[in-house]
């Protein structure tokens, strides 16, 4: 490049020193000069103008205007880079039309959005799912389009980690799981997936049981009616007698538990029981609680020891609240060997409200700990066989607490106890009711 600029200059100094010695031999030296530089300037403006014309229309012409000298290089320099930009776009343009294709063959709806959720592109199956139009839709907010509070809480809240049920705005009868990722600029790709058949065998599921457990509830009643009869009257019966019939007895009790919480776990699946929101008083309710957990201990002799924070009145459902947190106490009892140590916890901190029960039991292995909350789960079966639990009770807590915006925490280690923590929003701390007179 050095040579050729020298070249060039040197082609320049010759065309002015001619133009020079012409207007010298005329006898108009500075004529002749200024005369060389207006031809040379009128050139370079040429070349410019010519450059200018290719850049401002490439599609034109391919190839770039031919010159010589220094502005002959620029154009050949030029005339690469471009190329290779050329080559360069049609593999990107080539690499995003496989992606655009191989989305639009998704079942999936796949949206893009930037940071405000203004729709910049978005697939066939989207179109479906959501009812978009590719004609009119595009640089709309999708809030517009997905008339949902739910969704824009979704959107705005800026949490991920978990989708998102939603019906769908354009077909009401298709079911959608949202997931929302973040990429770039702070912009959101969204992932709408059909999940209407599995929302219809989970809704079939839970008519089964609910009917299922209603139909059970009135044999099951005769047969304990029965039963009870039976035992009040056993003084002259055999003792094989007495044994089948306490067995039966126990089983029965055993059953009208499971069918109990069945029926309960139900309402709360599906929104059936209505929740009654005022001011309950925690502190009584563990008390409560604790005082019925000291007599089913019984022989046993657990210590129960008991820690009320000052505030202690939550917003929220009493009789959810007690099924949920007596849950949680008596599992602690029936899991804890003999004499052992139960401690429940009521504080708030700056993060909400917390109800702990932390136990001298001999723990859970924490490979069994998230799924705890399933029904009918059983870290360890036999145990279940001898305490007869029905393998609903955390799961009903898992549900009280979906209802209370709260969470469960469950630390535990072979050989160290249990500590289950439910957790409440700071909304949810209020002041003890005033008293009217």
């Amino acid at each position: 490049m050095q040579h050729s600029w020298s070249r060039y200059l040197r082609l320049i100094i010759a065309l002015l020193l001619g133009f020079f010695l012409v207007g010298l031999w005329f006898g108009y030296p500075l004529v002749g000069l200024t005369l060389g530089l207006s031809v040379y300037l009128v050139w370079t403006l040429v070349q410019a103008r010519r450059l200018h014309h290719w850049l401002q229309h490439p599609d034109d012409d391919d190839d770039a205007p031919g010159s010589i000298g220094l502005w002959g290089e620029i154009f050949d320099g030029l005339h690469r880079m471009h190329q290779a930009h050329q080559h360069s776009r049609d593999l990107l343009q080539t690499r995003i039309n496989r992606v655009q294709e191989s989305t639009n063959a998704m079942r999936d709806g796949v949206i893009m959005t930037d940071a405000e959720g203004n729709m910049e592109w978005w697939n066939w199956s989207a179109e479906y799912l959501l009812g978009f139009r590719r004609d009119t839709d595009r640089g709309q907010p999708i809030h517009n389009l997905i008339r949902s509070p739910a969704f824009k809480a979704y959107f705005d809240a800026r949490d991920y980690r978990d989708p998102m049920d939603l019906k769908s705005p354009a077909k009401p009868h298709i079911h959608l799981q949202i997931q929302i990722s973040l990429f770039g600029d702070d912009d959101r790709l969204i992932v709408a997936k059909d999940v209407t058949r599995l929302f219809q065998l989970e809704q079939m599921r839970r008519d089964f049981v609910s009917n299922v457990s209603h139909e059970m509830r009135t044999p099951l009643t005769v047969i304990s009616g029965y039963l009870e009869t039976l035992s009040d009257n056993m003084d002259d019966a055999p003792p094989r007698w007495r044994r089948a019939i306490g067995t039966m007895s126990q089983q029965a009790e055993r059953m009208e538990a499971l069918i109990t919480d069945l029926i309960l776990l139900a309402k709360l699946e599906t929104g059936e029981q209505h929740i009654d929101d005022r001011v309950t008083d925690v502190g009584a309710l563990i008390r409560q609680i604790c005082s019925d957990a000291r007599a089913v201990s019984g022989e046993n002799q657990h210590v129960i020891e008991t820690d009320i924070g000052e505030r202690h009145h939550l917003f929220g459902d009493e009789n959810q609240l007690r099924s949920a947190f007596s849950n949680i106490i008596f599992n602690a009892v029936k899991y804890t060997p003999a004499g052992g140590n139960i401690r429940v916890r009521w504080y708030t901190d700056r993060e909400g409200a917390h109800m702990s029960v932390k136990d001298s039991g001999i723990g859970i292995d924490p490979i069994h700990i998230p799924r705890l909350t399933e029904r009918f789960y059983r870290a360890d079966p036999s145990r279940h066989q001898q305490t007869g639990g029905t393998g609903l009770g955390l799961a009903i807590v898992k549900h009280v607490l979906l209802n209370h915006d709260g969470t469960l925490e469950i630390n535990s280690h072979p050989g160290d106890g249990s500590e289950f923590i439910c957790h409440f929003p700071r909304s949810r701390i209020t002041e003890a009711p005033i008293e009217t007179a």
